[in-house]
């Protein structure tokens, strides 16, 4: 499970904005809004949600700890 933080802190990550990040996931703004201003697990779909880590992981961005225990990112280098 990914949190808000860490959706944000990859997104930064990568210099993607909100509209990179819909156009590359197929997940609408409106939901990436919402799930970046939970500070814990957003209230999402599961198939956006996990839309959104396979789209992060795609470029590179690895999610570490859990949502209780020290959640993270950590940015690695871009699968070919």
């Amino acid at each position: 499970m990914l949190t808000g933080p860490q959706i944000r802190c990859a997104r930064a990550a990568l210099g993607w904005s909100l509209a990179d990040l819909a156009e590359r996931s197929a997940v609408s703004l409106s939901t990436i809004r919402r799930a970046e201003a939970k500070i814990g697990v957003p209230e999402i779909n599961l198939p956006n949600l996990e839309a959104l880590k396979s789209t992060f992981e795609a470029a590179g961005i690895e999610f570490i700890g859990s949502p209780d225990d020290r959640p993270g990112i950590r940015i690695g280098t871009r699968k070919p």
